[in-house]
């Protein structure tokens, strides 16, 4: 079995409203923003600073319902600013003749100032008779 990553969640433009670097590792999300796209609790994720290029992996936990908290925690607070903003991706592994058999799709969700949803669409991959199309703003 070929395995391939594809994205499956992804956060864009959420801005960090804390950078807690005393906390061990992490970084805290609010769990509508997880839910929302997908990302569960202790799954790895990948993050992009659009601030400072700054990019680094860690794990999410979700923290405070409604709170819209985005707080990079431990080490990875030394590599953002409150403010920052940043891009959430998550990622799966998924068997290739799968995806090219029935496709993909992934959740994406913009937020706005305050970490608030201004935007959520889906990015699909379809199968169709072996070819695969890929459509970049379905709406769910």
């Amino acid at each position: 079995m070929k395995t391939i990553k594809l994205m499956h969640a992804k956060l864009h433009r959420v801005r960090v409203t804390e950078a807690n670097v005393n906390y061990v590792g992490s970084i805290t999300i609010d769990p509508e923003l997880m839910e929302m796209v997908g990302i569960l609790p202790l799954e790895e994720v990948e993050i992009a600073n659009l601030n400072n290029a700054q990019r680094w992996s860690t794990y999410a936990i979700p923290g405070t319902r409604g709170s819209k908290e985005i707080c990079p925690n431990g080490g990875a607070a030394l590599l953002c600013e409150k403010g920052d903003i940043l891009i959430i991706y998550a990622y799966e592994q998924c068997d290739r003749t799968y995806i090219l058999e029935k496709g993909h799709q992934a959740k994406v969700l913009i937020a706005g100032e305050n970490n608030e949803i201004e935007d959520f669409f889906i990015q699909t991959l379809s199968s169709e008779n072996g070819k695969l199309e890929f459509e970049p703003r379905q709406k769910r």
